[in-house]
């Protein structure tokens, strides 16, 4: 354990086009090498694809994605005299909301199509229906979990 105390949270600032958190959350985690305008440009036309796709707005159906995908469970390593076990953990809220957006970024970039504009608002639109590669490792998460249920009892 670390004895320094723990690190303070800073804000997220919200997005300037839609004024939200969750957006400039989802942009900094799409990323590379620093080039913020290259993914700002590509989810805010996935956004604009998915509201033509929908019919709704981007900016719902995105929310809606990710509320979809975020794990309740998921599990943990511990080593107890000599054995591991996979114990069965909650996920903390700020975690929820990182692998949810880490699994949908991961599969739209494994899918197959033109940009990556068109990827990731096919699989925004399918993780809103409850479908698609993101919410199938969401629900392995919690299968590994439901299975590993009998070792709970090494959580602390």
């Amino acid at each position: 354990m670390s004895r320094r105390t723990r690190a303070i949270k800073r804000s997220v600032k919200p997005d300037f086009k839609y004024g939200d958190k969750l957006v400039t959350q989802f942009v900094s985690c799409m990323m590379k090498s620093g080039k913020r305008s290259n993914a700002e440009g590509c989810l805010y036309s996935a956004l604009d694809m998915l509201e033509k796709k929908s019919g709704q707005s981007g900016l719902d159906v995105f929310r809606k994605a990710v509320n979809n995908v975020k794990p309740v469970l998921e599990v943990k390593s511990r080593r107890v005299g000599g054995a591991t076990y996979q114990v069965p953990v909650e996920v903390r809220p700020g975690r929820r909301t990182a692998l949810a957006i880490r699994w949908i970024r991961t599969y739209a970039v494994a899918r197959s199509g033109k940009s990556m504009a068109e990827k990731l608002s096919a699989e925004l639109l399918a993780a809103s229906n409850n479908e698609g590669a993101s919410i199938k490792k969401k629900e392995d998460t919690h299968k590994m979990a439901e299975a590993n249920r009998a070792f709970a009892h090494f959580k602390w």
